[in-house]
């Protein structure tokens, strides 16, 4: 939440809602991973990254910039777009955009400086 969002006193999403999204975004991931031995975006390798973490070019453009920005590694870049995917399917899309990305950065950033 943002403390906007808490200042507003918004209602957050219910358990069970938040429970649905997950499993729905468990099953986009299985669907889209059929065939490929792994049932989950955090088991991608880095083909499987390249064909299933689809960019919008804005989002394709953020990626690079941050990758030069940050001096990722590109272990770093493919697990910051299976980040991203997760977030993208839990929000119902195919493609990740810009938002996404944001999002993942901003999670991965988080602990960049003790494991990367």
């Amino acid at each position: 939440m943002t403390y906007r969002e808490v200042e507003a006193r918004v209602q957050a999403e219910s358990s069970i809602t938040v429970r649905e999204r997950v499993q729905a975004a468990r099953q986009r991931q299985l669907e889209r991973l059929n065939g490929t031995g792994i049932t989950c975006n955090a088991a991608m390798n880095s083909q499987q990254v390249l064909r299933f973490c689809r960019l919008a070019p804005p989002a394709r453009n953020m990626l690079r910039d941050a990758f030069n920005k940050l001096g990722l590694s590109m272990r770093a870049h493919d697990r910051l777009l299976k980040v991203a995917r997760t977030i993208a399917d839990l929000a119902g899309e195919e493609t990740i955009t810009t938002a996404h990305l944001a999002e993942a950065i901003q999670y991965r950033s988080l602990d960049w400086g003790e494991k990367e």
